[in-house]
């Protein structure tokens, strides 16, 4: 069995690295590289590879350009290759794809394309083709209700070469210091560079709400409201941690809790 594949990538060096570990794998046979994402669309509908390594950022469209436009019947399988992208880190904690994140070891790199030969020996597909449209679906309409997606589940935090995830279930509260975002656990905070603009429309805004341009509390750890005689009111997380609810967000929160 050999894997008919396609390289997709615009640093020479980057593509050059991949020919050199899949000429290692007796199953990959390289049909072709590609350094933009045109070129790798016309490959892909001509050629009809079985699997193709994808970078997420081409010089002339992301990635997921490049899969919107595929019109070939036969979908290949995609192992992304990407640096650090909070789209696509996004994009992959809902659907579960494979990717790969620069710089990597060649053993990062090895499971992952054995896993796909594995897949293809056994030919365990099921839900591929679903798990790419919805991919596409959601790169389409990040926002739409259409979406099954109410928040990331996953928080990718990246510590030098190392990106960890948080469950956001476990997030009590975010506070805006600066540029960043400390997000406090139980366990620990952490530090994200990211404005609480962004977060808020990532978070599930069922237990997640903003109570000030500077604070965002998720609704789970919130413990009593306290009442001040000048109709202000300040939220008491249960681990005592007082946030004033500033009179911008007021009503929302108020609407939000069912509050009169």
């Amino acid at each position: 069995m050999k894997l008919k594949t396609l390289i997709i990538d615009d640093e020479p060096l980057a593509r050059l690295r991949l020919i050199n570990l899949l000429e290692e794998v007796h199953e990959i046979e390289i049909v072709k590289e590609c350094k933009t994402g045109k070129t790798a669309i016309e490959s892909i509908n001509n050629l009809e590879p079985d699997l193709i390594y994808l970078d997420i950022q081409l010089k002339d469209m992301t990635g997921f350009n490049v899969l919107e436009q595929i019109n070939s019947n036969k979908k290949p399988m995609v192992v992304f290759i990407t640096a650090y992208d909070k789209f696509a880190l996004k994009a992959f904690d809902f659907f579960a794809f494979d990717y790969i994140l620069k710089p990597f070891k060649d053993e990062r790199f090895f499971k992952s394309t054995y896993k796909v030969i594995e897949h293809f020996k056994n030919e365990t597909f099921d839900g591929f083709d679903e798990k790419m449209n919805s991919l596409l679906s959601f790169i389409q309409n990040p926002n739409s209700d259409n979406n099954s997606i109410s928040g990331r589940n996953k928080l990718p935090i990246k510590l030098g070469k190392k990106i960890s995830f948080i469950d956001t279930n476990d997030i009590k509260y975010i506070a805006a210091s600066g540029y960043y975002a400390e997000i406090f656990t139980e366990e620990k905070k952490h530090l994200l560079r990211e404005s609480l603009s962004n977060l808020i429309e990532e978070l599930d805004s069922g237990i997640f709400i903003r109570i000030h341009r500077s604070t965002i509390i998720n609704l789970t750890f919130l413990s009593e409201l306290i009442y001040s005689s000048y109709g202000e009111i300040d939220a008491k997380m249960n681990d005592n941690k007082l946030f004033r609810i500033s009179k911008s967000y007021k009503k929302e929160f108020i609407k939000k809790m069912g509050l009169k």
